[in-house]
């Protein structure tokens, strides 16, 4: 009889030769575990794994590891020549692609060249006019009137605010301390004292579902950077709620735990777009429009532009002077000569 010329060892490592093969996570679970376990936003996850597999898929289905540059230069081209995205759409799908390579299957792709780039147009931001943004606020109430009110008051991003903490505001200081926000950056900006009390009465009753939540077994919260396994109680402690919790829990998509997640961001897209509508004003306007609004008035207030900057959380200051092209001047500020002939 013929000995088995494999050892022990090579028959448990090797298909059909009586051994297990050992499970492999497929690429895009892999992807997944990769920005977990760097902290990436669930956004961010949906987003690079849907342009991972649009990536395989125009490629007809090949493993992104037999590809290479070539391949990623003739995707991210073909975005912007034949299906016309938009420069900032370009640059995630791109980023999803090198992601992929750098940190999931361990190949450092160098700078790609040759890619068609998408035009970034330049445009203006949108901007309310002060009162205008009155007659906006007058037509909200409750939760929605409360973040409008942190939009415009405060410079928030909408995520910015929906993801407040009860610990992220400090009534005595005055403060509010934005976690992790875009860029993974800490800042603090002021919080109004138009809506102070609102919010302190709006906390109030916040308090009251949390304490029905833990009565009834729940009143857990999600905790970034698994703290909830560093901090066993933490998740249900009153500092770590939302300010502006979901009317009801749900399943973590992530974890599969019930938890009672942040108020709707499509919730407060609705609102504001009606009170916009109500008020009858005709500008393309919507919930970022309050953060353009706050920029453009402190300048128009005279506040100089990098305290401005800092409280809007620019990493780079000729982000934040977009704004001095909308200051409320006209013209930059320049006397039309139609209006000097009429005087003359």
């Amino acid at each position: 009889m013929r000995a088995n010329k494999y050892s022990p060892a090579e028959v448990r490592d090797k298909p059909g030769l009586g051994g297990k093969i050992p499970h492999v996570p497929k690429l895009l679970d892999q992807v997944r575990d990769v920005l977990r376990m760097k902290h990436y936003s669930l956004r961010t996850e949906q987003a690079y794994v849907n342009w991972i597999k649009r990536y395989i898929l125009f490629h007809d289905k090949r493993h992104p590891a037999e590809m290479g540059e070539a391949e990623i230069r003739s995707f991210i081209s073909d975005l912007a020549s034949k299906k016309l995205v938009a420069a900032s759409t370009q640059t995630v799908a791109l980023s999803a692609l090198l992601f992929l390579y750098r940190n999931v299957l361990k190949k450092e792709q160098p700078f790609i060249e040759g890619i068609e780039r998408a035009k970034r147009p330049e445009r203006l931001p949108v901007v309310f006019t002060k009162d205008e943004v009155t007659e906006i606020l007058l037509r909200l109430d409750g939760v929605p009137y409360l973040i409008a009110g942190l939009l415009y008051g405060s410079g928030l991003r909408l995520m910015d605010a929906l993801r407040l903490r009860v610990k992220d505001i400090d009534f005595e200081r005055n403060e509010i301390v934005v976690r992790e926000g875009k860029g993974a950056k800490d800042r603090v900006t002021m919080l109004p004292g138009a809506i102070k009390r609102k919010l302190q009465d709006h906390l109030a009753r916040v308090q009251l579902l949390h304490k029905d939540d833990l009565l009834s077994g729940g009143g857990e919260v999600y905790l970034p950077y698994a703290l909830d396994r560093k901090f066993t109680n933490a998740a249900k402690e009153w500092k770590w709620q939302y300010i502006f919790p979901a009317a009801k829990a749900s399943v973590d998509p992530r974890s599969g735990r019930k938890r009672r997640h942040h108020f709707s961001e499509d919730s407060i897209h609705r609102a504001v777009k009606r009170a916009i509508s109500q008020a009858g004003i005709p500008k393309h306007g919507s919930s970022h429009t309050f953060r353009h609004s706050f920029a453009t008035h402190l300048l128009e207030n005279g506040y100089d532009i990098r305290t401005v900057q800092e409280l809007l959380g620019h990493k780079d200051v000729r982000t934040t002077m977009i704004y001095t092209h909308v200051l409320n001047k006209g013209g930059r500020g320049v006397r039309s000569p139609l209006d000097h002939r009429a005087n003359e």
